[in-house]
């Protein structure tokens, strides 16, 4: 049975794929060039796209296909989703795609979307990496399994996947008004597909749909990142010039929606406390140059703080939060906002507010300051992803998808552009009651309809563009300890701030910086609640001379961040900017620093939204999971800077928050005191640092000593524990269990190999493989051993965790147990440790190639008074383990399930009768 079952899967794929044939005659011509990115194309019509950025040390390949939602039929609703998690299953040449994705320590991912599915791997920048994930994508393009058996235990992952988005409210309420909106077209639908067709889908028709539209002249790769031009020209054609496209060519999509004739409303009711109201508009294409129109008019609705929906709705007290989003598409598309109402806070009253804003939009127009903030904060995101050439090969898939990755541009250009007039006209145009969904419908003697031109013209449109000049492709920074150790400029200023800078040119000239304060010790900590956590997010609220819209207006003009971050006597301060900006940025950071307003205002808002946060989370299984776990293992005192509140105890903190508590506790904690420092990559002058640094905390003082709060090991409880979440068609189980040890130990290289082994890796560990991959029952499974990095405390971990269906529960309590088991009496593989450690170094190497990882490895190690030496030696020891040793300290410190914490969350009752009926019928 068993060899039949072969020998007619191999002959099936024979036949599916009888149309690839090879030649070695087609050449990659170029076709396009803008900003640094440059266009080749083959024979056979696969589109290339190069980036190089010599600073980024990774390098980035992404690989977007022409079909998402969009393209699907009658049954097919999902299933360009579907396939996208089939093509992890394995081909021809790469039979576990997960395994060398872990093995290779890359960062990979597939995402489906309404008119593209895209697969991408960020890796360590070396030939033999980028040769292998372009024979990777290569042959996933024609020469994937697209098997029976694979499809029987990923359906039910897709499908948890569903269920999950089942559990959110405002998920299911935006598909509910997005379905509403659309009569015929496919961006009706949600990307994650439906249901029945989910679970029924014939594996024929997933092939068919995959030889269809996986297909060279479908397909746009892109590589970003660290790479020689022409090696890699010569790469891809090896791997792709040889594919030929099916004889039946690509049919484009045709459907055209309608006019919408009236105002359309959607009531949704499900279990929850957090009430929610939204709107939405259809809108042009991303081609369409009202879309550049739109997206403005969105930031000047949706800004925090700035926008018109915020001020009405949040400051004016009548919601907390705001939200919008919409998507640059292919063809016509949508605007869609989102507002979260608590349930002591009238509903109708915000839902009037909302309808009235937009409403009075196109009779109140959009100001120059308005347009000069829209523009400023848009370009600055815009910008910023600009400079980062590993985000920038997947953000291109959007504009691919939309038509033409050279869109990107020319939306930049036509942001920047955009006039008072036409945004007012766009406005005056689409913001129309007969234009929207709501979920009413109110019945007119005067309709008024918006008719929409479908998507034309665009290969004259894209066809001559230019661009402008791009940033420089900046340094071939060598990422190893030794550089790392050798470029590191460290030491303690003269006010006791210790610094480690690295100077080198980055893409875009950009420079990341860390500053970190830390002040008093348990007993001045203790009984002060939540407030530090809220005094740091208070300081960019506002300062005595700059309002909070004043600071983000001039982070915006100066395309930089800033970010902070407060807890236990601890302040982080993170700051992204170019080296042109870096002074007027850390002007600004000290100003917030130093002349906090604390506006009461601005706190009211911040408790809001945190008080709405927590009501939208009583019912969700996995956050409930996780607070039961830390309660059962509470080992501090209430009051004690680490106790583990309870939901009822952390919505009283929150309240107990005034601004006298916040100001006590600024005068008290803020300021330099022993242990104070500033960490900075990128282009920047490491003098200019050091003075600015002394001269501007020269008078910054505490007045106190700083001693960490100890967090000492301690043995977990072995306690299973259950939660009834009804209505929810997701259930969660979280487990844990303690060990002491640090990553001063001779094990802690073992150790990582083990976690890595167990619940690491890309879908390829023991729990994933056993959970998702085996018995096909969860959508996300895993786990992770967390060694402490303190020397003294020695508080470590492990952890595994599952997302699932409530009727799947004991399928995996019992495939928990199991793998635990396993994992102690049979320990790992030699092929498994093997995979481990190249996936391990390489991940390590991609780590401390991006710079705002680094940054933490810096500060880290000068807080623990260490170098890179440190992570030198433990990669050295990671290189000589052996499979006894990893086996070792697994018998060492892994125990069985009965032993450990472990907490499940799920509509179990619901469950338990849907079995009952299942066995009556």
């Amino acid at each position: 049975m068993n060899q039949f079952y072969h020998q007619s899967k191999m002959m099936l794929a024979s036949l599916l794929f009888l149309a690839v044939s090879f030649t070695t005659q087609a050449q990659l011509k170029q076709t396009a060039s803008v900003e640094g990115i440059t266009e080749y194309q083959l024979d056979n019509g696969l589109k290339v796209l190069l980036f190089p950025d010599n600073s980024s040390q990774t390098i980035t390949v992404n690989i977007t296909y022409k079909v998402g939602s969009r393209h699907e039929g009658y049954g097919e609703k999902g299933m360009a989703h579907l396939l996208e998690h089939m093509l992890f299953k394995g081909s021809t040449n790469h039979t576990d795609i997960p395994q060398e994705l872990t093995t290779r320590g890359s960062r990979p991912n597939g995402t489906t979307w309404y008119d593209r599915t895209n697969y991408y791997e960020t890796f360590n920048a070396t030939e033999d990496n980028l040769e292998w994930a372009l024979d990777l994508e290569s042959d996933r393009m024609v020469n994937s399994f697209i098997a029976q058996k694979d499809l029987e235990s990923e359906f039910s992952v897709v499908r948890n996947e569903f269920e999950s988005g089942e559990n959110s409210p405002s998920g299911v309420l935006m598909d509910k008004v997005i379905d509403a909106a659309y009569l015929w077209h496919n961006y009706g639908s949600s990307t994650i597909g439906n249901k029945s067709d989910i679970e029924r889908v014939p594996i024929e028709n997933l092939q068919a749909f995959y030889k269809k539209y996986y297909r060279p002249d479908n397909a746009i790769l892109m590589v970003t990142g660290k790479f020689d031009k022409d090696k890699t020209l010569k790469l891809i054609e090896d791997k792709f010039a040889g594919i030929k496209n099916p004889a039946e060519p690509v049919r484009k999509s045709y459907t055209v929606e309608p006019a919408q004739d009236g105002e359309k409303y959607v009531t949704l009711s499900r279990v929850g406390d957090l009430q929610i109201v939204s709107a939405l508009y259809h809108t042009p294409a991303g081609s369409h140059e009202d879309y550049a129109a739109i997206a403005i008019a969105e930031q000047i609705l949706s800004d925090n703080p700035s926008g018109r929906l915020y001020k009405a709705l949040v400051d004016g007290k009548k919601a907390s939060g705001i939200w919008s989003f919409s998507p640059f598409t292919h063809d016509p598309g949508f605007i869609y906002f989102n507002v979260n109402v608590p349930s002591d806070k009238s509903l109708d009253e915000a839902e009037s507010t909302l309808l009235t804003v937009l409403d009075d939009f196109s009779q109140k127009p959009v100001s120059q300051e308005e347009l000069n903030r829209a523009k400023a904060n848009l370009l600055k995101q815009i910008d910023q992803i600009s400079r980062n050439s590993s985000y920038l090969g997947t953000y291109m898939s959007e504009f691919i998808g939309a038509g033409d990755w050279r869109l990107a541009f020319i939306h930049r250009d036509r942001i920047e552009t955009m006039t008072v007039e036409k945004v007012n006209a766009a406005i005056q145009r689409y913001f129309i009651k007969t234009n929207r969904t709501v979920g009413k419908f109110i019945p007119t003697k005067t309709p008024v309809r918006v008719e929409i031109e479908h998507t034309e013209g665009l290969e004259d449109l894209v066809a001559t563009y230019k661009g402008r000049e791009g940033f420089d492709a900046g340094e071939a920074f060598d990422p190893s300890y030794d550089n790392i150790n050798q470029r590191l400029v460290q030491g303690t200023l003269s006010n006791g701030i210790e610094y480690g800078f690295i100077k080198k040119n980055n893409r875009g000239n950009t420079v990341n910086l860390s500053f970190v304060l830390r002040t008093g010790n348990l007993d001045q900590l203790m009984n002060t609640g939540v407030v530090d956590g809220y005094t740091a997010r208070m300081l960019d609220k506002g300062t005595t001379s700059k309002s909070r819209q004043q600071i983000e207006d001039k982070l915006s003009e100066l395309k930089s961040s800033i970010r902070f971050q407060g807890s236990n006597g601890r302040l982080y301060a993170r700051i992204s900017s170019t080296e042109e900006n870096l002074k007027p940025t850390l002007d600004l950071m000290v100003d917030m620093l130093k002349n906090p307003a604390f506006n009461q205002e601005e706190l009211d808002k911040l408790k809001t939204q945190d008080l709405a946060s927590i009501e939208s989370s009583k019912t969700e299984p996995t956050f409930l999971a996780g607070m039961k776990l830390r309660q059962i293992n509470q080992q501090y005192p209430k009051g004690h800077p680490m106790y583990a509140m309870s939901l009822e105890e952390n919505i009283e903190a929150i309240n107990d928050v005034t601004i006298e508590k916040i100001k006590k506790y600024y005068n008290t904690f803020y300021g330099l005191s022993d242990w104070s420092s500033v960490v900075a990559i990128g282009n920047l002058d490491e003098a200019f640092l050091k003075t600015y640094f002394v001269e501007q905390f020269k008078d910054f003082k505490s007045g106190l000593k700083y001693k960490r709060v100890a967090d000492k090991y301690f043995e977990n409880k072995a306690v299973t524990d259950e939660i009834l979440t009804p209505d929810k068609k997701n259930a969660f189980t979280v487990g844990a269990l303690t060990f002491e040890a640090s990553q001063y130990d001779e094990d802690f290289a073992a150790l990582e190999m083990a976690g890595a082994i167990f619940g690491g890796g890309f879908l390829n560990s023991r729990i994933a493989t056993r959970l998702r991959q085996q018995d096909g029952v969860s959508y996300g499974a895993g786990g992770s051993v967390n060694v402490d990095g303190n020397k003294d405390d020695k508080s470590s971990s492990i952890f595994v965790y599952a997302i699932y269906a409530p009727e799947n529960e004991a399928k995996v309590k019992l495939g928990f147990e199991e793998e635990v088991a396993r994992f102690i009496n049979e320990g790992i593989t030699e092929e498994e440790l093997k995979n481990a450690k190249e996936g391990w170094i390489q991940n390590e190497s991609v780590s401390r190639a991006k710079d705002n990882e680094l940054l933490n490895t810096i500060s880290n190690n000068m807080y623990y008074d260490r170098d890179m030496n440190f992570q030198k030696d433990i990669e050295e020891k990671v290189k000589k383990l052996t499979v006894k040793d990893v086996n070792k300290a697994i018998k060492k410190y892994f125990k069985t399930f009965d032993q450990w914490t472990v907490v499940y969350a799920g509509d179990f009752e619901k469950a338990d009768i849907k079995k009952e009926e299942e066995k009556v019928d």
